[in-house]
């Protein structure tokens, strides 16, 4: 795990500037995700129209922060298809990079039928980092908790 840290740190400083969601997706995300966050069926999940309106809900946007920090994974259900697989953590992403690489998220793809969506800042990412750290469990957790809860569809 610290081999990957360590690899996704050397990935995230080298080429994009902050600021740049665009550029920092395609260097940290695209791979898995795809150009245009357009997902990979079966296999990595589509995030274009969904980040955004997961993002109109407060819990829905500390979920965002923590799959970045701590990853995920398990079993989902993403436009009726399952997946299976591990999404492994970011952490060692600078605040303002994961906010930009989720404010370039949030504008692909289709707009949320309802709530707002605001982008993401820097101070935000750190509150959100702040609690104690959570394991790929808990992150499941809290992301049946929003299905429960219809932030996650």
């Amino acid at each position: 795990m610290r081999r990957l840290a360590a690899l996704i740190g050397l990935l995230a400083s080298s080429g994009a500037d902050a600021g740049d969601g665009s550029a920092l997706f395609a260097q940290n995300c695209a791979l898995c995700h795809q150009a245009g966050a357009t997902g990979l069926p079966g296999q990595f999940p589509r995030l274009a129209g969904r980040v955004a309106a997961i993002s109109t809900h407060a819990e829905g946007r500390v979920y965002l922060a923590d799959v970045l920090t701590y990853g995920l994974s398990g079993s989902l259900k993403i436009d009726d298809q399952q997946i299976v697989g591990l999404m492994p953590p970011f952490a060692v992403l600078p605040n303002d990079v994961v906010a930009d690489i989720l404010n370039y998220v949030q504008s692909l793809g289709a707009r949320p039928k309802s709530g707002t969506v605001t982008p993401f800042t820097e101070q935000e990412i750190a509150a959100a980092r702040a609690g104690t750290g959570k394991s790929l469990d808990d992150v499941q957790a809290e992301r049946h908790a929003l299905q429960r809860s219809k932030v996650i569809e």
